[in-house]
């Protein structure tokens, strides 16, 4: 309570973290988790609950919460502000200056995205001349017309793989790129949708222009049809033609790079709060814990005590991307520092502290906090209680056990579920972890009547035949936005079936006949299985879908027929279709249902 006995007031976002409410209201995480259990809540320090949840802690720990208008928050925002942007924004704005730019390179595999950064790594960082260490430290910095552009160097390797979807939430830009020769591809998308749910600015690089086969104005329309308009059409997507290999276009990317960053007021205060993200970690043979930080707020100097996810210490030296040791480290600014007692985890925030007794404390209680968690998801099979609401009817939900590949694609995964919730039927992530999916994960669904997602994983055969044996579905995906299209579409229906094609037959259009008050009649022969009056049927010409839909009528010679098999003639209407020619395939299918 405030000292007129009233509480005080906070807004709050549509969802939070456990540790962003805790962080908001001042008080521990373990406070706010003991008291979400007290109100029925069952949540880690990483969770996400929503605003009426949060509220309901918030209160009880003396403040009134109100939802962040829709100015504040954005009406197309997607997914929760990272912390680190939020503390920039409690700065005085009257401390803030310009900083040089985060950028991340995102794009399918093979379309350049390593070639890209070695180029321009070459082309703008002078190598010095007396021979610093030279070290891949995740990120470099490049100076273009007398200003600075930090790029994370992490593509490929198993950090950025871990780090992918926080990769485009840490940065400021993504830079797309895209094989002139390929065009738009599922990572792509993919990439894409990072950027959309971080809100970031995105500019295409057209990579491997240089190629015979690049077919430039095909991929802009593959943009266009996926939301990125690009700039010579009038959009507001600036797509830059490179040639990575050749070093072509690089200074125009740059150019671009600048002009979007003076776009998007990217600004820090060097002597405000010291804030910022692991971009990599390994325990060196020789100098022990290393750890790249990339600095968002603050400035970072040796002999700092940090906290870093569960890892503390206080830094006993710095070094840039040259390998030169510094002193400081201002905003935008890539360190490898020395001084960590543990390896912290790609991804994971650090920030200042004032002792060590604090950082102690802080890693301490995160330390606990992550053992309890592990407890309770091992403990959660047997906990009946947990499902009693669900059993009863009182709170319908979707319930979910994730298994990925690495943490880095769990994040966006969890943050897209969290967002889908109908308010209806909600969606409930039970378990959420790295790693193929087990006999574990099958007997918890089966327990919880729970579906088991995988993403870029595998089901070993023992999980597989128990899940079968139980009755438990398990889907598997290598796409983010088809998972999360699946699970929309499981909540508008709660468990809807799916849906399998099967196509039965293939006919060739040979004639066109005109029959008023009907349209067009295509005349066709049956080339392979058979077409059947109930079946759906789609019209291919060229390879190319030119409708799907219901057949209209089915004759052999006058007679109304219910199939037509391999080598007979027929003569046939689509409803809603009029416009055959002759050559056209009908595909006839059927489409079963699948229980999920």
């Amino acid at each position: 309570m405030g000292e007129n006995g009233h509480n005080k007031s906070i807004e709050l976002p549509p969802s939070i973290t456990v540790r962003e409410l805790a962080d908001s209201i001042q008080a521990s995480p373990i406070e706010v988790i003991k008291t979400l259990m007290a109100n029925g809540v069952m949540a880690n320090i990483n969770q996400q609950i929503d605003f009426d949840t949060a509220a309901i802690v918030a209160a009880e720990m003396g403040y009134d919460a109100t939802l962040e208008s829709q100015e504040a928050v954005g009406e197309e925002e997607i997914g929760e502000i990272p912390l680190w942007r939020r503390v920039i924004a409690d700065e005085n704005p009257e401390d803030l200056v310009y900083r040089p730019p985060i950028v991340t390179i995102l794009g399918h595999v093979d379309h350049g995205k390593t070639t890209l950064l070695d180029a321009i790594r070459h082309t703008n960082v002078v190598e010095d001349e007396a021979g610093g260490i030279t070290q891949h430290i995740g990120a470099y910095q490049v100076e273009h017309n007398n200003r600075l552009i930090t790029f994370l160097d992490t593509p490929g390797h198993a950090a950025f793989t871990a780090m992918r979807a926080r990769g485009a939430q840490g940065a400021d830009i993504v830079v797309l790129v895209v094989a002139a020769d390929d065009g738009v591809m599922p990572q792509t998308r993919e990439a894409i949708a990072h950027a959309k749910a971080a809100q970031i600015p995105l500019i295409v690089a057209l990579n491997k222009i240089d190629k015979p086969n690049a077919d430039p104005e095909r991929v802009n329309q593959q943009l266009a049809e996926i939301g990125l308009i690009p700039d010579e059409w009038d959009g507001d997507t600036i797509v830059v033609p490179i040639s990575a290999k050749h070093r072509q276009g690089l200074d125009d990317l740059l150019e671009a790079i600048l002009l979007v960053a003076d776009n998007s007021n990217i600004r820090a205060n060097p002597k405000g709060r010291v804030i910022g993200t692991v971009i990599e970690a390994e325990k060196d043979r020789s100098r022990g814990v290393m750890a790249t930080l990339l600095i968002q707020n603050g400035t970072l100097n040796v002999g700092n005590i940090i906290v870093a996810g569960t890892a503390h210490g206080r830094l006993k030296a710095m070094f840039d991307h040259m390998g030169h040791q510094v002193i400081d480290a201002e905003p935008s600014a890539p360190v490898a520092v020395m001084g960590l007692n543990d390896v912290p985890v790609a991804g994971d925030l650090f920030q200042v502290v004032d002792s060590d007794k604090i950082a102690r404390e802080i890693t301490s209680e995160r330390k606990n906090q992550k053992k309890s968690d592990a407890e309770s998801q091992k403990s959660a099979v047997t906990l009946e209680q947990l499902f009693d609401k669900f059993q009863a009817g009182e709170v319908p939900e979707l319930r979910l056990i994730i298994k990925a590949d690495v943490q880095g694609s769990l994040e966006p995964i969890k943050s897209s579920l969290a967002d889908l919730d109908t308010g209806d039927i909600s969606v409930n992530i039970l378990h959420a972890e790295t790693g193929n999916i087990g006999k574990n994960d099958v007997m918890l669904a089966a327990a919880s009547k729970a579906i088991v997602i995988g993403f870029n994983v595998e089901a070993d055969s023992a999980a597989q035949r128990l899940a079968d044996t139980e009755s438990v579905s398990i889907r598997l995906y290598t796409i983010i936005y088809r998972l999360i299209e699946d699970i929309e579409k499981a909540l508008k229906g709660m468990l809807e079936p799916e849906t399998k094609e099967t196509v039965i037959g293939h006919a060739e259009v040979r004639a066109i006949f005109k029959i008023s008050k009907v349209g067009k009649v295509a005349g066709c022969y049956v080339l392979d299985g058979e077409l059947r009056r109930n079946a759906r049927v789609r019209v291919m010409r060229d390879g190319e879908e030119q409708f799907i839909g219901d057949m209209g009528s089915l004759k052999h010679i006058q007679d109304d027929v219910t199939e037509v098999r391999t080598g007979f003639e027929c003569g046939l209407t689509v409803k809603g279709f009029n416009d055959f020619a002759e050559g056209d395939i009908v595909e006839s299918f059927i489409v079963e249902e699948v229980p999920l």
